[in-house]
């Protein structure tokens, strides 16, 4: 006859939360080298080289948690594993609308084409200033324009393809943000319940956070 083993504690159950919010955050951080023809790319780099890696590594764990003995039965595991699983799925979608983007950004940008040639301007660049709808000061211009002629596109064109790049890049900034501070929020929950009975409230309120998250996005969507 098989022993019963003992359900994890809520310390362990918090500190699996914690670590994924950890995990995810990294991804913020994370660097990539950017070259020189491919600098409007550096905002995004660092979270696609390092996402599906985190991603990866979050699965496995999630796998190993739900495949362990005792099986996630007690309301403080289901807890956690609602959690978990809700911050998986949202970081895959999250990663997924990254590559998309990217991709957008590749096919504007002309890769893997042979890249354009910049637009002759005039000896004092009077046109091609003319052409941003933003204002920048002569150092910048100078910068985008050396930019530019790296990567083989027009300084507007170069513009362009930066601001989507730093736009996919705040994207997938707030939802790593909100990812990890919702794993944290539910990893306290859990390490300071009051007793192992978490989870045991009706309605939306007795959910972790991260699934309430969820469900507000789909409702705000419909």
């Amino acid at each position: 006859m098989t022993a019963e083993r003992t359900p994890l504690p809520r310390t362990e159950l918090a500190d699996l939360l914690t670590d994924a919010a950890q995990s995810v955050s990294a991804i913020l951080t994370a660097e990539y080298p950017t070259a020189a023809n491919r600098s409007y790319l550096h905002p995004v780099l660092g979270a696609l080289s390092a996402g599906p890696r985190v991603a990866c590594e979050l699965n496995d764990r999630l796998e190993a948690f739900v495949a362990d003995e005792p099986r996630p039965t007690t309301p403080a595991s289901l807890f956690t594993l609602a959690s978990y699983a809700a911050a998986l799925g949202w970081l895959t979608e999250s990663l997924a609308e990254l590559t998309t983007s990217i991709d957008q950004i590749c096919t504007r940008a002309g890769i893997p084409t042979e890249p354009r040639a910049p637009d002759v301007a005039a000896p004092d660049g009077a046109k091609q200033e003319g052409e941003f709808d933003f204002a920048f000061s002569a150092l910048e211009l100078a910068a985008i324009r050396t930019a530019a002629e790296a990567a083989g596109l027009t300084p507007v064109d170069y513009v362009e393809v930066l601001s989507e790049s730093l736009l996919a890049a705040s994207r997938i900034t707030d939802a790593c943000m909100e990812i990890s501070s919702g794993l944290l929020e539910d990893a306290t929950y859990i390490r300071d319940a009051a007793s192992e009975h978490v989870w045991v409230g009706e309605g939306p309120d007795s959910l972790p956070a991260l699934v309430r998250s969820l469900l507000a996005r789909m409702e705000a969507a419909e």
